[in-house]
């Protein structure tokens, strides 16, 4: 899996990228009060695969280590297929459903989270059983995740909102400067 500072990270960019998503789409709500929220979700669900894992009504007294879980790491709560409905329905629901932009927000910091352990050699179940693409282990490489989701995710804003134009004047300043 990746860091927590890995995940709090990138899910901040995904959380980023969908305020602009729903501000694109014109479902900000008064003073845009709903794209801070789909921002402030997205960086909730950076780390929310983990955390729904914990069995967080048990007190402290009654687990020890991995016993504190209730279902087993990269199962359930890592699954793609639940959090690209989520995605999805949130998506098509942006204007017609007052929580679509949070739910949104929410959903693209869980893939986020999804996109940020599939290199490691554990992987994570997108579909039906777990794929890695085993590229690192574990809490390695935290500032190139952290640096690669915060560049996809300004980039895919950029072809969203600008068509690129912003991309493609940073592709002709660095060409130039060679």
């Amino acid at each position: 899996m990746a860091s927590k500072k890995a995940h709090k990270g990138s899910g901040i960019a995904a959380g980023l990228f969908a305020a602009a998503i729903v501000a694109n789409a014109g479902a900000g709500g008064p003073y845009y009060v709903l794209v801070l929220l789909a921002a402030l979700a997205g960086r909730w669900g950076g780390t929310a695969p983990d955390w729904l894992e914990i069995a967080w009504w048990r007190s402290k007294k009654e687990y020890r280590g991995a016993a504190r879980l209730w279902i087993k790491h990269r199962t359930v709560t890592h699954w793609g297929i639940p959090w690209v409905t989520l995605l999805i329905y949130a998506y098509v629901s942006l204007n017609s459903v007052w929580w679509a932009p949070v739910a949104f927000g929410f959903a693209s910091g869980g893939i986020m989270h999804l996109l940020t352990d599939w290199p490691n050699p554990m992987g994570v179940p997108w579909i039906w059983r777990r794929h890695s693409l085993s590229m690192w282990r574990s809490g390695r490489l935290e500032s190139m995740v952290i640096v690669l989701s915060w560049l996809g995710c300004a980039l895919g804003a950029d072809v969203m909102l600008a068509h690129g134009a912003n991309t493609v004047r940073i592709f002709e300043f660095v060409a130039a400067s060679v």
